[in-house]
């Protein structure tokens, strides 16, 4: 069984769904849904239609270069089966998905680090640039309100003394 990849979204595609076109020069295009079809049909860019995986890639918001992508690359070249290589392969395959998981969760942090730090900085401007809207009219006045009464205080104090 093998998983193609939709021309159009890059998304899997497995046997028996999505619909193939062939080119008058007998090029193969395997689309996974008519979605994609159609977009193709319509002579869009790819890397412009925002929910394809080419436009998340050239955005910058996906991982693009990685070691691990090497080990989805197709190989024609037949090899011989032998029960203990098939079983290394699958171990591998888990172990080479474990890792590409983890680099792609540390890329998406550090990509939405640098988002929170752009958005503090410019919630501290936006409190600068308004911090007369912040600070209310009367927030001294209750502190003068209570010196006042403070100081009323110790006058009425100071008489009963001196009396």
């Amino acid at each position: 069984m093998r998983v193609e990849k939709c021309y159009f979204c890059a998304g899997p595609l497995y046997p028996g769904h999505g619909v193939t076109f062939v080119r008058n020069d007998c090029k193969a295009f395997r689309f996974c849904r008519s979605k994609c079809h159609k977009s193709f049909k319509k002579k869009r860019n790819p890397r412009k239609v925002r929910w394809t995986k080419a436009f998340r890639k050239t955005a910058g918001k996906e991982l693009t270069v990685d070691n691990s992508f090497e080990f989805e690359k197709r190989r024609n070249e037949p090899v011989r089966y032998q029960r203990e290589l098939w079983q290394q392969s699958v171990g591998i395959m888990k172990r080479v998905e474990e890792i590409k998981q983890k680099r792609q969760a540390k890329f998406i942090m550090n990509r939405l680090k640098k988002g929170k730090e752009l958005q503090k900085a410019q919630d501290i401007k936006e409190v600068k640039q308004n911090i007369h809207l912040l600070r209310a009219p009367h927030a001294g006045k209750a502190k003068q309100l209570e010196e006042k009464m403070v100081q009323k205080l110790e006058e009425v104090v100071a008489m009963e003394d001196s009396s």
